[in-house]
């Protein structure tokens, strides 16, 4: 498999200098989830550094990610993950090195928050310059890379994408991705979710679980709907007792008493108390004015009292 990557990348042209055409070539092809505007994106950054790095005199790194032109999409989409990871991995030094043997610097350009884990890439420098984070944007929300991976999601503040060791698992380093690295991170990430659903749709994902001690039991309908315990001599009364549970929660006239069986746990005996004494008395305290609504009545009947009476001038 990594021959053939190989091979793919050395006879295929650069994103950078693909046209148009090409490029809309290839999003028919291979990968159903690599859209065109995916590898104009990323085409477009690549262009972007390798003008920086001749304007500016300064050092930036070349991506060589070419997508798979697999005929069957499935197969297509799993070369360009297998691609991904392989240049998204951080540099380690040479297993004989000093730093890695007596310091335990495993990884290369782990440094700080400010450089690429892959090529040892400036970011900071490149951001004082120009942002390209916040220029190649994601197709289906239009969110910048700087918005999704370089803002902290609470205070909106500059914060760091920072690199796994394992590209979207392990252990955090101190080092992050350049803009061409963390566009092909984020289309890595969209792959693998893609990839997923497929997965989880394929029937074939259920025949591996088993196999790997999921046990499947199948429950009849039957045995998990419980029988209502109501005899149908009842059931014409369920109207009328759900009236009284209607008006029971409006009252306190109206008692429904249930005695339980023990064993069973179900009701044997259901009964209904109307206690005429609290209606009467419900009633008498309906009909009774509060406190509130009789000072008010009495400060009206005070005021019309004085309205009623004539002045001394008038006599």
């Amino acid at each position: 498999m990594m021959p053939g990557i190989f091979t793919q990348q050395q006879q295929s042209p650069n994103l950078g200098e693909a046209n148009m055409a090409h490029l809309m070539a290839l999003s028919q092809q291979g990968n159903p989830t690599l859209s065109h505007g995916a590898l104009i994106e990323q085409a477009t950054s690549q262009a972007a550094m390798q003008e920086m790095a001749q304007n500016q005199n300064i050092e930036v790194p070349k991506v060589n990610f070419y997508p798979s032109r697999h005929p069957d999409p499935r197969k297509a989409r799993k070369q360009d993950i297998k691609q991904a990871y392989r240049l998204l991995r951080p540099t380690k030094r040479h297993f004989l090195n000093p730093w890695r043997l007596f310091f335990q610097r495993k990884y290369r350009y782990a440094k700080d928050t400010g450089t690429c884990v892959v090529d040892g890439c400036d970011c900071a420098e490149l951001i004082k310059i120009e942002n390209l984070y916040a220029k190649i944007c994601d197709e289906d929300t239009g969110k910048s890379l700087w918005e999704m991976y370089w803002q902290n999601p609470i205070t909106e503040e500059p914060e760091a994408f920072v690199a796994r060791e394992n590209v979207t698992s392990g252990r955090k380093l101190r080092g992050t991705y350049c803009p061409e690295h963390l566009h092909l991170y984020h289309l890595l990430v969209k792959w693998e979710k893609e990839q997923e659903k497929m997965d989880e749709a394929n029937p074939r994902r259920l025949r591996d679980r088993v196999k790997q001690g999921v046990s499947m039991v199948t429950v009849p309908v039957a045995s998990v709907v419980k029988k209502d315990p109501t005899p149908p001599m009842l059931e014409k009364y369920e109207p009328f007792f759900a009236q009284l549970q209607k008006d029971a929660n409006k009252t306190d006239g109206i008692t429904i008493i249930h005695h339980a069986n023990q064993l069973t746990g179900l009701n044997d005996v259901t009964m209904v108390v109307f206690d005429l004494r609290i209606f009467q008395h419900e009633l008498e305290m309906s009909n009774t004015p509060t406190a509130a609504f009789q000072a008010l009545m009495e400060q009206q009947m005070n005021a019309n009292t004085q309205l009623q009476q004539p002045s001394p001038g008038d006599e």
